[in-house]
């Protein structure tokens, strides 16, 4: 007997061994969810941070407001307010306080506090507030692109909030109330709860300050060149980093465009980043990189240049039919003139210059921390014709990112290929910080390479007068002006007109590119469509970083508002390039035609010297 009680002993306490010991974290668990009811407390989604430490994108705490269906004593009283209150229909609060077979129904999430306390203050039993956020972004319209948004429920949806979400979140708390199996709270119930934890800050590289310079600038060109869309990048060529990053059109990013899929989808995607364009003559400065790099060229060497090349039996024109004539390898820069570049890319051959290409990035995804970054089109080395180098020596026949486009003119100024990207640092709620700083990915030229390039994109945009140059400031740039493509066919009358620039030209801090989607005016140059743009753009950074002038007596002295523009519409075009020459404009011409039937500037308008106009015939 004795025997066979201590063995029966032995297994109970074996068996509450294995309860309390074993199972105990496990049963202690589910008996919590079956003692109580709980609501969640929000940890609230981290801050996003420009990097100044200005706030960009925040979470405050709103409510999401519940009902009990087994606490409730009036369900008409609880429909009523709920109604009142949350702007939501009647009939269904009154269906959902009445379904006592559901533990709690959710009727309206993220409520303000105002209104969340009116509700409480009302103190009709069966109506529940759970804890949660609001995303909200300080700035609105800005970053549209960049930033991204959430879900109601609080995940990245898009951009920068979905790329680094996990860093971001935060982990949600709760709050337990006691009650009984059926879900009806316990009187003299106690409420337990448990903190949420905040997700992680994450420092961009933006400035805010310049990102609203760019932004206003990119608004302006939208209106008043009646755009498709502008886009626009400022970068620090030393190290990568994305300073300021514009698409338009957008939208405010508190009040997102949920209903209309189409325009959220369209609005949001990053242009910048996912889209290609064909570049024109700003791809010009690889080539002419790679051909200084090689040696198969010199500053002192002359081309001819009668309006053409005729490569592979096939006759490719230059921009300007009547041609350039005798011209510098400068010149040549300077006039955007395709027969040099077509000279210099079929000199290089297409080995070299696709060995080139890719050393720029060109054909390649940057690396960028952003989801969806296409990598750009280019043909497969091996079925390249001559002239098809050719073509792509001056920017057609290839497709680039804005991103990609800027990141290899970076290197072309910087000598060495970094990687683009937005993040700077990554804190957590115990004050710990990550830093992220630039990463060279490989060295593409030769730092005296890089000096003459940029002294020559200095000459280019002061041969063009006031507009693309700032006075008292060094800057160097190059406009591209392409047409584009629908169903594998050249788009009539559609363009891209873009402008890459950089300042100060001995050592460059900061390169933009800007382009504008299928400009509506009847102009589409770069130097006319672009570049004025940029000019306010970098007007606007050097007001903003407080970097004064120099020299500004003299380069004011060269612009000098003096010259009246005449009428040339019914002149024919020998007549009118020759007067525009004696009255020392730069003129650009569209089309084939002998007589002029339109002109940018209207007669009796104040020119600068150098400034460019546009004749049509």
């Amino acid at each position: 007997m004795i025997s066979i009680i201590s063995f029966l002993f032995l297994c109970v306490m074996g068996k509450l061994f294995f309860v309390q010991i074993i199972q105990g974290k496990g049963l202690q668990i589910r008996a919590i969810s079956q003692w109580t009811r709980d609501l969640s407390l929000s940890g609230l989604r981290g801050e996003i941070l420009d990097r100044n430490g200005t706030v960009l994108a925040s979470s405050y705490t709103s409510y999401n407001v519940y009902v009990r269906a087994s606490n409730v004593k009036d369900a008409h009283a609880v429909a009523s307010l709920l109604s009142e209150k949350l702007d939501v229909d009647y009939n269904t609060v009154l269906e959902k306080a009445q379904k006592t077979n559901i533990s709690e129904s959710l009727i309206k999430s993220q409520v303000d506090i105002t209104v969340a306390k009116e509700i409480l203050s009302a103190n009709v039993d069966g109506i529940y507030l759970g804890e949660t956020s609001t995303r909200q972004y300080p700035y609105g319209d800005m970053l549209t692109s960049v930033l991204g948004f959430t879900t109601i429920d609080n995940v990245g949806q898009a951009g920068l909030e979905a790329y680094y979400n996990n860093f971001l979140t935060g982990t949600d708390g709760k709050a337990l109330t006691e009650s009984t199996i059926t879900g009806l709270e316990l009187s003299n119930a106690t409420t337990s709860f448990i903190a949420g934890i905040p997700g992680c800050n994450i420092g961009l590289t933006i400035d805010a300050e310049i990102q609203e310079v760019l932004e206003g600038v990119c608004d302006k060109a939208m209106q008043e060149q009646k755009a498709k869309g502008v886009t626009a990048i400022i970068m620090d060529p030393n190290n990568g980093e994305i300073l300021a990053m514009v698409s338009k059109p957008s939208f405010d990013l508190n009040n997102p465009p949920r209903d209309d899929v189409e325009k959220l989808l369209a609005y949001s995607k990053n242009v910048n980043i996912v889209d290609v364009y064909e570049p024109g003559s700003t791809f010009k400065l690889f080539t002419i990189s790679a051909a200084l790099s090689e040696g198969v060229t010199n500053l002192e060497e002359r081309f001819y240049d009668p309006g053409y090349r005729i490569v592979d039996g096939e006759k490719i024109k230059c921009w300007r039919t009547k041609g350039h004539g005798s011209e510098t390898l400068v010149e040549g820069l300077c006039n955007s003139c395709n027969s040099v570049f077509m000279d210099l890319g079929l000199r290089l051959g297409t080995e070299k210059l696709y060995e080139y290409l890719e050393r720029f990035g060109i054909g390649q995804s940057t690396g960028v921390d952003f989801a969806g970054e296409s990598a750009g089109i280019m043909m497969n080395e091996s079925t390249v014709k001559n002239v098809d180098l050719a073509r792509i020596s001056f920017g057609q026949a290839v497709a680039v990112t804005p991103l990609q486009m800027i990141t290899g003119v970076c290197a072309v100024l910087n000598g060495t290929l970094y990687q683009p990207h937005f993040i700077k640092s990554i804190s957590t709620t115990d004050g710990t910080t990550k830093e992220f700083g630039g990463v060279a990915k490989r060295k593409v030229l030769d730092s005296s390479v890089s000096k003459q390039v940029a002294q020559m994109m200095e000459q280019v945009v002061s041969t063009q007068g006031l507009y693309s140059f700032v006075p008292g400031y060094r800057i160097g740039g190059k406009t591209g002006t392409a047409q584009k493509y629908e169903n594998g066919h050249v788009a009539s009358g559609k363009y891209v007109s873009s402008f890459v620039g950089c300042y100060p030209v001995e050592n460059p801090q900061y390169v933009l590119l800007l382009c504008v989607d299928e400009p509506g005016t009847g102009v589409y140059y770069g130097s006319m469509v672009a570049a004025p743009y940029a000019k306010q753009v970098f007007s606007g950074l050097f007001n903003y970083l407080n970097i004064a002038p120099t020299n500004l007596t003299e380069d004011l002295a060269k612009l000098e508002p003096t010259i009246s523009v005449p009428n040339f519409v019914g002149m024919s075009i020998t007549e009118a390039v020759s007067l525009i020459k004696k009255i020392k404009l730069e003129y650009e011409i569209d089309g084939e035609g002998d007589f002029v039937t339109w002109q940018s500037v209207p007669e009796g308008e104040k020119l600068f010297e150098g400034a460019i106009i546009m004749i049509k015939t």
